[in-house]
């Protein structure tokens, strides 16, 4: 398995959720854990997801993800979960 984190934060409007998972179903990449809260106006989502049938290369990916996020007016960020573990780790 190939496990990448994505997070999503920024103010909330309508479509985020169904933009970023519509993108992610259509790339092949497969949602194994999602949380989402709403703090007043802010939405914070952070996935759990696995690439390895992605059917694109993973820059294209965090790429294509970081120009939804523009859309929406909300940021993306999408990283290798083991780049993830190391970067949180105390």
């Amino acid at each position: 398995m190939n496990r990448t984190i994505i997070t999503v934060v920024g103010r909330d409007t309508v479509g985020i959720i169904a933009a970023v998972c519509t993108y992610l179903a259509d790339k092949k990449v497969n949602i194994l854990d999602i949380s989402q809260t709403i703090v007043q106006e802010y939405f914070n989502m952070m996935m759990i997801v696995d690439v390895k049938n992605c059917t694109v290369a993973f820059d294209e990916l965090r790429d294509s993800l970081n120009r939804i996020g523009e859309e929406k007016g909300v940021q993306i960020k999408c990283q290798k979960e083991e780049i993830f573990d190391k970067m949180h780790r105390i």
